[in-house]
């Protein structure tokens, strides 16, 4: 799709040259960037602490309100503690490069660049034949030989990836996720990926996530073993970078019972997309996730813009990858824009 500029951050709807459309792309699945109660946290988020924090976090005079943060998320992901930084990406090259001290990398199929260090070889093959060479070569070599490399969740192709085979591992292995599509959305209380992956004592986790994708608040999180998560706290990445605005802290701590309330509204508003458009056999969601993958449908992404419908349709996560078509629903989305996007995609 060609490129389209707007002067406004879309929430359902989105102005680009003057003309309104219904806006199916992007994230913020929880509709938060838009909520005016949101906002109006980080105004007073920004009226108590300011526009940023002006010292590192290794500095003499440190500030509280980050201990608070990185205590909640640890909490929310199940682990013993976590480190937070002003982005994802920056989360997850922290982790990784953390990760690249403990063993070597066996990168899973798709894994974003986030995770990334170099131009790693990432595998082509299926995740089922891929997970068992995995299970395979870990278990014929000595613990701590490897780090499995992975994402929770594939928005490109809208499937939660299965992490059973893990339990089959026999030697000590660390396995670092992204779980920047599953926090806040995924898990009984949007805990992510960390609710259904498989407790089994040879394997630990260290989880690096968004809090952008769900929570609309710009920053990134490492959580994991105490041990893991304080030596990630002296790399580089994490003591000469500057932290997450202090506002975007205060309003993510302030804002659990909007994150319950919206998470309720997505599911609801997903369950509703899902009902309506059951006979559309292009349109894939097998894991009622917010992202809608629309199978061998070139040309749908016209057809929807002539109709002032904008979904997601770009090559990602290299500009010259080919272009995927997805509807992406967030709980800022009405019943009413869901039904008027149905019927153009029962009627083409």
């Amino acid at each position: 799709m060609e490129v389209q500029y707007t002067h406004t951050t879309p929430a359902g709807k989105t102005s680009i040259s003057g003309k309104e459309y219904l806006f199916f792309s992007g994230f913020s699945y929880l509709g938060l960037h838009a909520l005016p109660a949101f906002k109006e946290l980080l105004k007073q988020g920004i009226d108590e602490y300011g526009s940023t924090f002006i010292s590192s976090r290794i500095a003499n005079v440190r500030l509280h309100l980050y201990e608070e943060l990185e205590h909640a998320l640890a909490v929310l992901q199940h682990q013993q503690a976590a480190a937070t930084f002003s982005s994802g990406f920056l989360a997850s090259q922290a982790a990784v490069q953390y990760a690249a001290t403990r063993g070597q990398l066996l990168y899973a199929p798709s894994t974003h660049p986030a995770l990334w260090t170099g131009q790693p070889l990432i595998p082509k093959e299926d995740w089922a034949t891929w997970a068992a060479a995995t299970v395979s070569k870990i278990n014929t070599h000595p613990d701590h030989s490897f780090v499995v490399v992975t994402d929770s969740v594939n928005p490109l192709t809208s499937t939660i990836n299965d992490f059973s085979w893990l339990q089959q591992v026999q030697k000590q292995v660390l396995v670092l996720i992204d779980d920047a599509h599953g926090i806040g959305v995924i898990g009984a209380e949007g805990n992510g990926i960390a609710d259904i992956l498989p407790q089994h004592p040879p394997v630990h986790y260290l989880l690096s996530a968004s809090l952008a994708k769900a929570y609309s608040a710009e920053g990134g999180v490492v959580s994991g073993h105490a041990a893991d998560i304080a030596a990630i706290k002296r790399l580089p990445l994490f003591t000469g970078a500057t932290p997450i605005m202090p506002a975007n802290a205060w309003a993510f701590l302030q804002s659990f019972s909007l994150h319950k309330t919206q998470r309720k509204l997505l599911r609801e508003r997903i369950s509703y997309f899902e009902a309506l458009t059951g006979n559309i056999g292009y349109l894939h969601n097998p894991f009622h996730l917010p992202v809608f993958l629309l199978k061998d449908s070139t040309g749908i992404e016209k057809y929807l813009l002539e109709h002032d419908i904008m979904i997601s349709s770009f090559g990602y996560p290299n500009p010259d990858s080919p272009p995927v078509n997805r509807i992406i629903v967030s709980a800022h989305h009405s019943e009413e824009d869901l039904y008027v996007l149905q019927k153009l995609l029962t009627n083409r």
